[in-house]
């Protein structure tokens, strides 16, 4: 991965380049943004202009052999580890080398791309995959290996927030006492999931959502109209990823909103009437019907969506970036129903549902237990 390849991020870019050039590369490092933002190719980057002793802030013109074998993802001092689970592939004690071959495509295909299409990528969905104590044995031995070509090791930590605890204890070991010349890029989207002992022990570099500009000048190189991109890089907020999806039509959003419209729908006709009951019943057998990854990403999005009705009802419209597609659903005339007197009770039961879909907990409950609530917070009066 070449720098210049990353969008935007310019100030990161300098920073980690000076502190490579300089010899001052902390041994953990944490890389912390949301979703679409560039994690993970400015992490490749890095690791390439580690392991290849590039100069000049670029991964060119330094060993030709070291960075070809880098941008292929197969240099032997270079790993990687990232949420799993068994499969039609893997039966049982699913690792990350047992999915090497699919991880390399899918960097390949979707550099920005979120965990849920790495899960479709794999086969895996409907499940919820994890970074467990398996994968943390394979890293404690790559690692305890001396370097193939000499020089740095690097083993890079994708959705480090999936680790569970054993997984997480034996990392924090390594931190502790890391093997010479070894650098651990832990790379994650929600920095509170990870164990207050492994961040105190790494230095942690924020990356912001990606500016608007950045994601309309990459559309328009890629041929769209300037008008579209301007469109897309608008409702992407940020989120290279997103904009991505909206470009080719194969958004979640898409059918998280005919979900949500049904659903909000039917929780206003509900009050007082019993085929709207039935209706709110038949949602949730069909929401609980898919994957928990699924059913998280709809939950948040309804999240997002609350948020913004609430932002739009209070004449915010400079921060309200979502679009809604359906041409029979306007959001300005649902935003007076999101209003002071309810938001807070239904952030707090849509981040219960998060919680209890987690843990799997039976979906069809927790759906229809939520739908029931939202109806009655839907017809809660504004002060």
């Amino acid at each position: 991965m070449l720098f210049k390849n990353v969008l935007g991020l310019e100030h990161l870019k300098n920073h980690l380049v000076t502190t490579a050039d300089s010899g001052r590369v902390a041994h953990a490092q944490l890389f912390v943004g949301p979703e679409g933002s560039g994690v993970l190719p400015m992490a490749l980057a890095y690791a390439q202009y580690l392991l290849c002793k590039n100069t000049g802030g670029e991964n060119e013109g330094g060993d030709a052999v070291c960075n070809t074998k880098c941008a292929s993802l197969s240099h032997p001092d270079l790993h990687f580890a990232f949420p799993v689970a068994s499969s039609d592939k893997v039966k049982s004690h699913a690792v990350s080398d047992h999915y090497l071959q699919e991880w390399r495509q899918f960097v390949k295909e979707q550099p920005y791309g979120n965990l849920f299409d790495w899960y479709r990528h794999i086969g895996i969905e409907k499940k919820q995959g994890q970074i467990g104590v398996d994968e943390a044995q394979d890293m404690v031995k790559k690692l305890s290996l001396k370097s193939y070509e000499g020089g740095y090791k690097v083993l890079m930590v994708w959705m480090a927030e999936k680790m569970n605890i054993s997984a997480a204890n034996k990392l924090l070991k390594l931190i502790e006492e890391p093997p010479e010349k070894t650098v651990l890029l832990l790379l994650a989207e929600e920095e509170e999931q990870i164990i207050n002992t492994i961040r105190s022990r790494c230095q942690i570099l924020h990356f912001p959502p990606l500016a608007e500009q950045n994601i309309l000048d990459e559309l328009t190189n890629r041929g769209v109209s300037q008008t579209e991109a301007h469109a897309i890089a608008q409702e992407a907020h940020g989120n290279f990823n997103k904009a991505l999806d909206l470009l080719n039509k194969d958004s979640e959003d898409l059918v998280f909103e005919r979900w949500f419209v049904q659903w909000v729908r039917s929780a206003f006709k509900a009050r007082g009437n019993k085929a709207a009951i039935q209706e709110l019943i038949l949602w949730s057998d069909e929401v609980a019907k898919t994957g928990r990854e699924v059913q998280k990403q709809f939950l948040n999005y309804c999240l997002s969506l609350m948020r913004q009705a609430l932002l739009l009802n209070y004449n915010a419209h400079e921060l309200v970036y979502t679009k809604i597609h359906m041409e029979d659903f306007d959001l300005k005339r649902f935003a007076p129903f999101v209003h002071e007197n309810n938001i807070l009770d239904i952030v707090e039961e849509l981040e219960k549902a998060i919680f209890h879909v987690e843990r799997n907990g039976n979906s069809k409950l927790i759906f229809t237990d939520l739908s029931i609530k939202l109806t009655r917070l839907l017809h809660t009066k504004a002060a």
